[in-house]
């Protein structure tokens, strides 16, 4: 849990998304006896499932757990997570026939249609993650601790086009919130379009934002030479390149820094970047997760350093309200006020999916996090 999120104080939501909060994937139950170093090597916990093997780079195995409390949950009588880097050899693997499911939403828009092509009765469900793919700009280092710079970074975007390029169109655009239908919490569209960049007349947006440049001494004579830092995986290098791509058009010249995966957080928490290119899973959709763990003053997920002490007492006051709709409209303004702010750029909402061989049964697809519904408890095999 972040340090910044409240915990001893009243929480009248705690009927609905409170409960949402407990019940996510971030929120095990495991013996406190137990010493973190030894949940890492053999993990203990209360679900329908118990630890049997890790083989690093190989698999993970999981057997039933006897004891469950739930009678005659799981129907399973164990899982092997089989561990391949590449994506294009797993999908192939899986259209093969060599397994039953694909890692939960890995499987991109325009792998799907090959999966459908070639394995036509698999079953594919295309949803919300509750993933949002952003920009990082570092707030402490020059020259982008200048708020004017970052936000002729943030108005050039053209969130459309990322959509377009990398999902064939299946996407969504909103603030730091999951957007609607699937966002309980997001802001509508009229309220979105009011935000500086998301004004559907790109051409304006980007003027602005090389009005913005040129008053910093910068235009086709001084061009502002950059690292976009990105983790070496597809799913972040492939948008890096798309910004990289935009970011000429306002006088910046990007060039592509990519991380392996062991060094991508560790590099972020040391703010050893200038910008990045960052993908943000969110437990579940609710504004306590979101506000206090990535734009809360000192949270380890905040990234980007973003402070504002005036905010994060209306973090507080929406996490107080009882009344939905209040609490609502507020949740509306402090993401309006992140958005205007610069705080983490949100480019996209992704959407993905997971795709399953037809004997599969009982596996619903999350649409309010990718890490939620993963118990597995009410899977079966029909043979």
């Amino acid at each position: 849990m972040p340090k910044s999120l409240p915990t001893a104080r009243p929480k009248p939501p705690l009927c609905c998304s409170g409960l949402a909060l407990i019940a996510s994937g971030y929120t095990p139950v495991y013996p406190c006896h137990v010493s973190p170093r030894d949940m890492r090597q053999h993990p203990i916990g209360t679900g329908p499932f118990k630890f049997v093997e890790f083989k690093p780079n190989e698999s993970i195995r999981l057997a039933r757990n006897p004891d469950y409390w739930k009678p005659g949950r799981p129907y399973l009588d164990g899982i092997e997570y089989t561990i391949i880097p590449n994506r294009s050899t797993a999908i192939l693997a899986f259209v093969a026939g060599k397994f039953d499911l694909t890692f939960p939403y890995e499987v991109t828009v325009p792998l799907m249609k090959d999966v459908k092509g070639q394995a036509p009765r698999a079953i594919c469900d295309l949803v919300p993650s509750n993933a949002s793919t952003n920009l990082l700009v570092n707030r402490e280092a020059p020259p982008f601790d200048n708020p004017d710079l970052r936000r002729a970074l943030a108005v050039a975007l053209d969130r459309k086009s990322f959509i377009d390029i990398l999902a064939e169109g299946q996407g969504d655009i909103g603030g730091a919130m999951q957007p609607p239908p699937a966002g309980v919490w997001g802001m509508p569209p009229e309220v979105l379009a009011t935000i500086p960049g998301y004004g559907p007349d790109l051409a304006k947006n980007r003027a602005g934002a090389r009005e913005i440049m040129a008053r910093l001494g910068y235009g086709p004579d001084k061009r502002l030479a950059i690292k976009v830092a990105a983790r070496n995986i597809a799913g972040y290098r492939d948008p890096a390149i798309i910004l990289i791509d935009q970011l000429k058009e306002i006088g910046i010249d990007g060039e592509l820094d990519a991380i392996e995966t062991a060094n991508w957080f560790p590099k972020l928490a040391r703010k050893d970047y200038q910008i990045g290119l960052n993908n943000t899973g969110s437990g579940v959709d609710d504004p306590d997760q979101q506000f206090f763990e990535n734009y809360g003053c000192g949270s380890e997920r905040n990234y980007t350093a973003y402070c504002n002490q005036e905010l994060e007492k209306l973090f507080v006051e929406q996490s107080t309200m009882a009344d939905r709709e209040k609490r609502r409209r507020l949740v509306w303004e402090i993401d309006k006020k992140l958005q205007e702010d610069g705080a983490r750029p949100i480019i996209y909402h992704t959407r993905a999916a997971t795709c399953m061989q037809p004997q599969v049964k009982g596996l619903t697809i999350m649409v309010n996090s990718q890490y939620n519904g993963w118990r597995m408890e009410d899977v079966w095999l029909d043979h």
